[in-house]
């Protein structure tokens, strides 16, 4: 056989594999309600919608088999942060996919496995890298101060400058407050949420304020500034810790603000404050802690305070168990639960509850607009980590998106009532709301 001949015999090899995956694609997916996702082989063929909002590309023949074998939050993510896939596009898209996939796996083992036996003639050979293995490695007994320590920093501590690159000016890593769908201001409705925790709060010159879990100091700042507060943050991130303090002396509030590298249970008994707040921070305290986590509040909330309790929670309903993306790379040891198991603990631990609002769109919005900024930043976040951070962060915080909008995930205030207030307290919510 000639070079020709050996060329066109290996390029029919290959249309032929591909062909075999389209078909396949085709009873995989053919009751998938979308029409604006493409799949591009690696031999250039493609299946799906001609002018995509998405296009999956996978670049080694044995990758569909894989990925349909057994399918899994985490196999379908690794997947893409170890290079054996690309994303191009919109990349919420692909967790509409992986609902569906994943709805498929969950009818039963043997209908996908019977599936994969009418195509057993997909390709199994895979061309790419074997990955080093990564994701958390954590010491010690889950929750314990140490391996908490351990777990914050693996999140929290890389470069400051990677998180504004997607965050901004404010670097509030929490949900944002918008005023309509089509707002795309995301400075804006980041201190449009500042000021409205402050109001729920009711700070007042001259009180002293907790924030539980401060981040990089941005609430703090904002709180001494515009409401006259005395206030002090703990964290367990040294380079938030760090970068807080920096924010604070620009800012010349070193006589109202102050940082500590701390963990919540290790606070000084004696310190009361006037009000507390704690934001995106008791996701890590871990469900048999939540009655520790809200009985140091009450210990060390004045009577007739409030706390302010914002994080996220699972809809229980909704929740889908099994191996985690986020858990893996992102968030290890994060302990999601219902808002009714929170609520529990708080009341447990003497607090009233005055008041809940589910913000849960608000986080969605705000997280698509951080997958667009990263996404816009995609070359200098390689420079400051690397591609396989900056791949793992894109799909986590789109995925992210997808679930808040879903409904599968809800991000509450708590507003939390520790006895009665001296003045009382105002009979309507009227006064957090402005123009």
């Amino acid at each position: 056989m000639g070079l020709t001949d050996l060329i066109a015999s290996s390029l029919l090899q290959h249309h032929a594999t591909s062909a075999q995956c389209i078909r396949f694609l085709d009873e995989l997916l053919r009751n998938y309600p979308k029409h604006d996702l493409q799949v591009r082989f690696w031999d250039g063929q493609v299946w799906g919608a001609q002018s995509p909002r998405c296009t999956l590309i996978l670049k080694y023949p044995g990758t569909l088999r894989r990925l349909c074998t057994d399918p899994s939050e985490l196999s379908l993510g690794e997947a893409y942060i170890y290079d054996d896939v690309d994303i191009q596009g919109n990349i919420e898209t692909v967790s509409e996919l992986a609902d569906h996939i994943l709805a498929f796996g969950d009818t039963g083992v043997s209908d996908r496995l019977q599936l994969l036996r009418r195509f057993r003639e997909l390709p199994n050979q895979n061309d790419g890298p074997l990955p080093e293995h990564r994701g958390r490695t954590l010491a010690g007994p889950l929750h314990s101060k140490k391996r908490d320590s351990q777990a914050v920093r693996y999140h929290y501590d890389l470069p400051p400058d990677f998180f504004a690159l997607f965050l901004g000016s404010t670097m509030q890593y929490s949900s944002a407050y918008f005023c309509s769908w089509d707002e795309h201001d995301l400075e804006a409705a980041q201190k449009r949420k500042l000021d409205y925790i402050c109001r729920k709060l009711r700070l007042t010159q001259g009180e002293t304020l907790l924030d539980i879990g401060c981040g990089w100091g941005g609430l703090l700042t904002y709180a001494a500034r515009h409401y006259g507060v005395r206030a002090v943050g703990i964290t367990l991130s040294i380079s938030q810790a760090d970068a807080a303090r920096e924010r604070i002396r620009n800012a010349g509030l070193n006589q109202q603000c102050r940082v500590e590298v701390c963990d919540y249970r290790d606070l000084e008994s004696d310190q009361l404050f006037d009000k507390i707040v704690s934001v995106g921070m008791f996701e890590h305290v871990g469900e048999k802690l939540l009655p520790d986590f809200f009985q140091m509040a009450s210990r060390r909330l004045k009577t007739g305070g409030l706390f302010l309790n914002s994080g996220v929670s699972i809809n229980a309903i909704k929740h889908r168990r099994g191996a985690s993306f986020v858990d893996r790379y992102v968030f290890p040891d994060g302990d999601l639960v219902p808002i009714s198991t929170a609520l529990t603990a708080a009341e447990g631990a003497g607090f009233e509850v005055r008041d809940l609002e589910n913000l849960r769109e608000h986080y969605g919005l705000t997280l698509r607009e951080w997958v667009r900024r990263l996404e816009e930043h995609a070359e200098q976040a390689r420079r400051l980590t690397d591609d396989t951070t900056y791949r793992i962060w894109r799909l986590y915080m789109a995925g992210s998106a997808h679930r808040f909008l879903a409904g599968r995930l809800n991000s509450y205030h708590t507003l939390l009532l520790k006895g009665l207030p001296e003045d009382g307290l105002p009979l309507t919510r009227h006064g957090w709301y402005r123009d």
